[in-house]
């Protein structure tokens, strides 16, 4: 994209001579003024920050960041994606990704030339949001013609982004919240939000078959326990009387073997510490 500049001539200005918070920036030394943000397009600033800003490729993403590719070039890109360093001052270079809305009042001059020094310096790919009119994003890339994206379309950074996103993402809230969720997302190991409720559901899933493995571990060992308990007590029933002497029938053996009752073992224990025979204990069950 070729710009006409406003003057060939070099200005007198440097970077070096604006300070955060200035409302000017400078193109070839000559200072452009940059009036503060309206309510309808700083809402979408945000936006669009968060919606790149989450994208599981990037690692830097800055709002209004002041970039200085040369002495007499002082930039600041309504979102930019890369080259954000955690340092304080001005930043040399430019960023991969840019991104400029543009409403009521837009100085389309000045934006042209905002894009062009952009371009020039380095940047891969610069998007304007048009908030004005019918709403659409202009994709400017260096020595490629503009193309136009429409609400419903996707916009790719390749090498810059991971996930495409949809026109309405950088200006409306709903669209905006699905793409940094997804982004959220992804950054932490999912897909998508599918994705989480499967991992979700499937843990469930395997939390309660924990739960009755434990459960039937447990009654397992209680049943274990009781029927040791058990078995003591046969044991003991029939060490008493062997040593009394007292005959122990097949039918007594098998009511012993069989017998699942703490109370009738004992019992039957009391009864063979004094019996004179196998059927004072058993009743019936020892003849």
């Amino acid at each position: 994209m070729q710009v006409k500049r406003r003057t060939a001539e070099r200005g007198p200005f440097r970077a070096e001579h604006l300070r955060a918070g200035d409302p000017y920036e400078l193109s070839n030394g000559h200072p452009v003024y940059c009036a503060p943000t309206g309510g309808r397009a700083s809402g979408p600033n945000h936006l669009g920050s968060s919606v790149v800003g989450w994208d599981p490729a990037v690692k830097e993403v800055g709002v209004d960041t002041g970039y200085s590719p040369d002495p007499g070039t002082l930039r600041a890109p309504d979102v930019a994606v890369g080259n954000v360093p955690d340092r304080p001052g001005w930043v040399k270079g430019v960023p991969e990704l840019a991104i400029e809305y543009a409403d009521v009042g837009q100085d389309e001059e000045a934006l042209k030339e905002k894009i062009a020094d952009l371009l020039e310096a380095g940047t891969k790919l610069l998007w304007v949001v048009r908030l004005t009119g019918p709403r659409r994003v202009e994709v400017h890339e260096p020595r490629r013609k503009v193309r136009v994206a429409l609400p419903g379309e996707l916009l790719s950074a390749p090498g810059i982004l991971k996930n495409a996103v949809r026109v309405e993402a950088l200006y409306d809230r709903s669209e905006a919240e699905k793409s940094t969720l997804t982004n959220l997302l992804q950054r932490r190991g999912y897909e998508d939000l599918d994705a989480v409720l499967d991992a979700g559901r499937e843990e469930g899933r395997e939390q309660g078959r924990e739960e009755g493995r434990e459960e039937g571990r447990e009654e397992g060992r209680e049943a274990g326990r009781e029927e040791g308990i058990l078995e003591g007590k046969r044991d003991a029933l029939r060490r008493v009387l062997a040593r009394r002497g007292l005959r122990l029938t097949k039918a007594a053996a098998a009511k012993i073997s069989s017998c699942r009752s703490e109370r009738e073992l004992d019992l039957w224990l009391d009864r063979a510490l004094v019996a004179s025979a196998t059927a004072e204990v058993f009743g019936r069950a020892g003849r």
